[in-house]
């Protein structure tokens, strides 16, 4: 195994030693260094030792299933998790992805699959803010919000930036430390959470259609997979205490996609 100290790491749990030396293959054929873990403790071992960037995850495992290791691991890792399953079952799905699963792939899959997505999710672009200079902590709402003077006229639309910080309301985006904050609390974001809660907070008077968002957070080719933005935009009220009958952040334009509401005045 290489010591390429740049290489990204990819953590493969899967109990069947056919499927996981097809991974291994496929996934060192994209770059990766790989680890093998048979059952769900070796995997949730491995994550909290080696950091891994990316974890495949089979739904079947022989101790604990894999919707118990990706809950586990989740609080340990921002790590692309793509969850391995021969199970048809829809619920199984959405299961997966509302406790962090950034994909699902269905066995039998074939290694070009699994490559092509592994590297449009490694591609998806980032917000362009300009890097922040200091970080987050300690910043003070009033101090974030005072950056009017140097914004274009027609960027009316834009939210607040200030070093590197998209501000919104009560809601603060740290682009380059990948932070965000509500309240000046920080919010548990998965990696996709926070993909897509700052592209909203980006364009907050834009109208952010489905397609749009899967291309741009997921990458090309996921436009059928809608419902991948609605479970994760979901996912994401959950953690920003959304009223579903009474939204403060987030309204949906029925049959289009997503917006922000306007920042309230208290």
């Amino acid at each position: 195994m290489t010591s390429d100290p740049d290489a990204r790491v990819a953590l493969i749990i899967e109990d069947d030693a056919d499927v996981r030396q097809l991974l291994v293959m496929t996934l060192g054929m994209n770059g990766f260094i790989t680890l093998e873990a048979e059952n769900g403790r070796q995997g949730v071992a491995l994550v909290r030792e080696r950091r891994p960037d990316l974890v495949t995850l089979d739904l079947n495992l022989p101790d604990i299933d894999g919707v118990e290791v990706c809950r586990q691991i989740r609080p340990l890792t921002d790590a692309y998790v793509i969850m391995i399953t021969a199970r048809q079952d829809e619920i199984d799905r959405l299961i997966g992805l509302e406790i962090g699963a950034d994909d699902f792939v269905m066995k039998p899959f074939s290694p070009r699959e699994v490559g092509a997505r592994v590297n449009a999710m490694f591609r998806r672009p980032r917000s362009t803010v300009r890097s922040v200079s200091q970080p987050l902590v300690g910043v003070e709402p009033e101090a974030a919000t005072q950056a009017a003077s140097d914004r274009p006229a027609e960027a009316t639309a834009a939210p607040e930036q200030v070093e590197g910080l998209l501000v919104h309301g009560p809601i603060t985006i740290d682009t380059e430390g990948r932070i965000a904050m509500l309240d000046g609390v920080e919010l548990p974001l998965t990696r996709i959470e926070f993909d897509l809660l700052a592209t909203l907070v980006s364009g907050p008077r834009r109208v952010w259609q489905r397609e749009t968002l899967l291309s741009r957070i997921w990458g090309d080719g996921w436009v059928n997979d809608q419902h991948l933005v609605e479970v994760h935009i979901r996912n994401l009220r959950k953690k920003l205490g959304e009223d579903t009958k009474a939204p403060r952040f987030i309204r949906t334009v029925r049959g289009v996609g997503y917006r922000m509401m306007p920042p309230s005045a208290d």
